[in-house]
């Protein structure tokens, strides 16, 4: 009973956050989402793990060693994020396009890869509003398939998930589905059609070991596996803000798949490094990403063994 009722609350108290803020005027949800990020990046020196990570990010010697400012900005980063995730069914599709920028060769190599008629399967770190990307997206080539990891509670995950076929995007659960999601996306990328997934953040224990940033992490093996087993174009995708209201998507850079799943793996992950480092604040891993980082608990779930 008691965990319905949190459920319920959850519910209710999403429900009336985001109906606030999609129907509040832009100046203000900016003004009230910047100075919450800006508090959190301040706050006791911001978030500990988000520090840690952008320490890799810009080579600092140690978490302390990161700047302040970049922290706040980071945070803000974040925050802008939910500010857009929140107002996008509310906003007209046609300017969130002309706010995105893409070079011309970026543009070119997409549209040669769509051209082919192979699929394509395109890779995305959590950079910039991917929910922006996948918008500009649908407006340009139609309809793409994407997974979703479940929330709890389930009535949250269905609001999610409505949100983003409202967007033209295809949603397939990561877990309870009446399918793997593995084979319905292979069947998409056989038709010819567009796959994009978050490929920076391992969510299951079959994670491919990379290196990022000269450290061991792993990344999913979906994307990597989907583009071999059915012959698609591998995409390495990244979303940055680069102003007020505008951002960049680069998709120029097409992933040799060659050598099976680990080698392809670890150029997708040599792809978002370099990607990555280009706009560090606007990348939004606040989790434990690397395996120094990992608690004991997931380490012996995948048997890794502590450096040392």
């Amino acid at each position: 009973m008691l965990g319905g009722l949190t459920d319920l609350v959850s519910d209710l108290g999403y429900r009336a956050g985001w109906a606030a803020v999609k129907h509040s005027p832009e100046a203000l949800a900016r003004g009230v989402f910047d100075a919450a990020g800006t508090f959190a990046g301040r706050r006791n020196g911001g978030p500990v793990q988000l520090r840690k990570n952008l320490a890799r990010v810009i080579g600092a010697p140690t978490a302390a060693d990161v700047p302040d400012a970049l922290v706040e900005e980071a945070m803000r980063s974040y925050a802008r994020y939910w500010r857009e995730a929140f107002r996008l069914p509310t906003t007209d599709p046609d300017d969130i396009v002309a706010s995105v920028s893409m070079t011309d060769h970026d543009r070119r190599a997409i549209d040669a890869s769509i051209r082919s008629g192979r699929g394509v399967v395109m890779a995305l770190p959590h950079s910039g509003n991917w929910d922006i990307a996948g918008v500009w997206l649908v407006k340009h080539y139609g309809q793409f398939a994407t997974v979703a990891e479940r929330l709890e509670p389930e009535s949250l995950f269905d609001q999610f998930v409505a949100y983003r076929e409202s967007l033209g995007f295809e949603v397939f659960p990561l877990t309870g589905g009446e399918q793997p999601p593995f084979d319905l996306l292979a069947e998409r990328l056989r038709a010819g059609g567009l796959v994009c997934l978050m490929a920076d953040r391992d969510l299951s224990a079959h994670g491919v070991p990379v290196t990022m940033f000269g450290e061991k992490t792993r990344i999913p093996a979906g994307s990597a596996k989907l583009a071999i087993e059915t012959g698609a174009v591998l995409h390495a995708v990244h979303h940055s803000y680069t102003g007020v209201g505008t951002s960049q998507l680069s998709c120029g850079t097409v992933i040799d798949t060659d050598g099976g799943v680990a080698p392809t793996a670890q150029r997708l992950a040599d792809a978002f490094t370099r990607d990555i480092a280009t706009a560090p604040a606007d990348w939004h891993m606040l989790q434990p990403l690397w395996e120094a980082d990992w608690s004991a608990e997931r380490r012996a779930r995948l048997g890794v063994e502590r450096d040392g």
